[in-house]
């Protein structure tokens, strides 16, 4: 059997990492089986439907990486073949019109409330003769159509479900379940089973908020004659307050794009999302490339516990779940340098900050800056925020770090004379840049830490990052000249 798996997002807002976590596991089980990936919009909501949402969907993925390998197939244009489905329905007695009103249906709610009990509907109109149905049709009678459960098959409906397992329903919990509404759409139950059915899906993969309906899906697949997929429901992912993310609750967060916008390396996000529900089967959590992830993806590692995004409205210490970030992290630190470089650049491009001579003359300065710099940054934006003093003359200086550089007067002469004695060096090299700094403390009577955080801090304007002499070496003399000098004044001025 080839395996083939679907994605069918609806496009009714962003693309939500629930959905790009779904998107993932199929993609990469696809990938693992040699099968094939489709891509389907089930646009048939039209009030809410965009075309905005469907192309930040594609965006999305195609930033992931997750490509597609048919589509996409926009549900709206298989609507003929849903009715058509509804109609041999019909004609085999696996479904029927109903007449009901809403004020009838209504009272029959209020029934199963006051009994306590679930409300099913009561059948009354499965009562109708085929031709009384037919003649109330024909004459404008507003309708839709039920699905009939039946009454002639073992009382339970059942699947094996490849992540939580045998699962059992009950046939008589099951109501006749409206599959055609009054303006003749057809709802999701049986567009999704008409849908999947002829793009050949094997394996649908998707939320655990879908089981519900997956026995529903059963009988209609049942009915029709075709042979069921198999099904696997990926367990949900909650905020640490064990509600369902949402962008209303959580905002831009939980969409891809907001992990886009701040500087996550594509693949990373992708390991993250894993992540949420997945595991390898050993402690492995970072995984550098896509084909290590694809040959140890399986079903078998889902998890059927909800993962968590320990994310935290207006933490300002985090701007996402820490995992995320940690993950991140370790692809900028681990990533080969050759592979990091390209979105360095695309970063440094965004944001209009790109010197063209870093892909000419400087390319290799460039080059071996990111190298040292990167094992502190959690995310692109890092480069460009925290590093700007590597690339630039004009960077800020963070509260603590001006403290660093006013932290005792006689930093004054400490800065003065260290500029001075790195201006008359021969060379600037890692040996006498320290030697130098060591003499020079030992002179003034001080720590040499005192002068080392300082010197860090009016340098780069933080008070953390590399060594301070390898970060010397990168800046060069003349610039870290001009900024030991610029630092003398501020303390003199206080």
């Amino acid at each position: 059997m080839t395996v083939r798996v679907r994605f069918a997002p609806s496009p009714t807002g962003f693309l939500h990492i629930g959905g790009a976590r779904t998107a993932l596991y199929n993609w990469l089980f696809a990938r693992k089986n040699g099968g094939a990936f489709v891509l389907r919009i089930e646009d048939t909501d039209a009030e809410r439907s965009t075309d905005e949402s469907t192309a930040g969907i594609l965006d999305g993925m195609k930033w992931m990486g997750i490509d597609w390998d048919e589509g996409p197939f926009y549900q709206s244009e298989y609507l003929q073949e849903h009715k058509d489905a509804a109609q041999e329905l019909l004609r085999l007695g696996a479904a029927y019109r109903c007449f009901c009103t809403k004020e009838e249906l209504d009272q029959q709610r209020a029934e199963a409330r006051a009994n306590k009990v679930a409300f099913k509907y009561n059948r009354k109109c499965l009562a109708l003769s085929a031709e009384e149905s037919q003649a109330r049709a024909d004459r404008g009678d507003p309708y839709v159509i039920r699905f009939r459960v039946p009454d002639n098959r073992q009382e339970t409906v059942s699947f094996d479900d490849r992540v939580f397992g045998h699962i059992e329903v009950g046939i008589k919990e099951i109501g006749d379940f409206v599959i055609v509404r009054s303006n003749g759409l057809p709802l999701y139950n049986l567009a999704n089973v008409v849908d999947d059915h002829r793009d050949r899906i094997t394996h649908v993969m998707r939320g655990a908020d879908g089981l519900a309906n997956t026995p529903k899906q059963v009988l209609i697949y049942e009915a029709l004659g075709w042979e069921t997929p198999v099904f696997a429901h990926m367990a949900l992912t909650l905020d640490p307050s064990k509600a369902k993310i949402s962008k209303r609750r959580h905002g831009e967060v939980v969409t891809v794009e907001f992990y886009q916008e701040h500087g996550f390396l594509p693949w990373a996000f992708c390991n993250f999302m894993a992540l949420l529900g997945w595991s390898s089967g050993d402690d492995q959590e970072i995984f550098l490339n896509r084909e290590e992830m694809i040959d140890r993806f399986s079903l078998d590692h889902v998890s059927k516990a909800n993962s968590v995004f320990n994310y935290r409205k207006n933490d300002p210490k985090f701007i996402t779940d820490p995992k995320a970030l940690a993950v991140n992290a370790a692809h900028l630190r681990q990533l080969p340098i050759d592979e990091l470089l390209p979105y360095v650049k695309d970063w440094f491009v965004r944001q209009g900050l790109w010197k063209d001579d870093w892909d000419g003359a400087d390319r290799q300065w460039f080059a071996s800056t990111v190298d040292l710099i990167r094992s502190r940054y959690h995310t692109l934006e890092d480069f460009t925020e925290l590093g700007r003093a590597y690339f630039f003359d004009e960077y800020p200086i963070v509260p603590k770090a001006a403290k660093n550089i006013r932290k005792d007067p006689v930093l004054e002469q400490g800065f003065k004379r260290l500029s001075q004695a790195y201006a008359a060096l021969d060379g600037f090299s890692l040996e006498n840049v320290e030697s130098t700094l060591r003499v020079l403390s030992d002179d003034l009577g001080i720590k040499a830490g005192l002068l080392i955080n300082g010197v860090r801090a009016a340098v780069t304007g933080q008070t953390v990052g590399p060594s301070l002499f390898e970060v010397l070496l990168t800046l060069g003399k003349e610039r870290v000249i001009s900024r030991l000098e610029k630092a003398a004044v501020m303390v003199s001025a206080g």
